[in-house]
């Protein structure tokens, strides 16, 4: 099976799940972005790198040391959060603009919602997906 059918099927069958769907963390990308195994059913998973929907961290390429500096505080304290291997559970998932990347709701097993997390601890703001995004750099 190709990759592209793959993904494809992914897609059918995880977005816009109707109920929370299991993931085991594999990899933390940045402060909003890491890699899982979906849970498509007790025997299959499927890899695939997940956006935390509703926030925005800043950039680890970001455009000034402050930018720069803010992505690894995220990244860190997301890692703290999602240590690998960790299970988590994923709602509300959307298609993401980018091929092979969900965005979705990500929850710990206690019920806390990560988005809300980071944006409680000033790592994160709040972000609806649209127009563009205001810069992280400090005037």
């Amino acid at each position: 099976m190709n990759k592209f059918v793959l993904i494809g099927l992914v897609m059918e069958l995880v977005v816009g799940a109707a109920c929370a769907v299991p993931a085991t963390v594999t990899y933390i990308v940045d402060g909003d972005t890491f890699y899982a195994n979906v849970m498509m059913d007790s025997d299959i998973s499927v890899r695939t790198s997940v956006r935390i929907i509703g926030i925005d961290t800043p950039e680890i390429n970001g455009k000034c040391k402050s930018e720069i500096d803010g992505a690894k505080r995220a990244k860190k304290r997301l890692s703290e959060l999602l240590p690998v291997d960790s299970v988590v559970e994923l709602s509300d998932i959307k298609d993401d603009k980018y091929l092979g990347r969900i965005d979705a709701t990500v929850k710990l097993s206690d019920g806390r919602d990560i988005g809300k997390i980071l944006i409680k601890e000033n790592l994160a703001r709040i972000y609806k997906g649209a127009g563009k995004r205001a810069s992280w750099c400090r005037k």
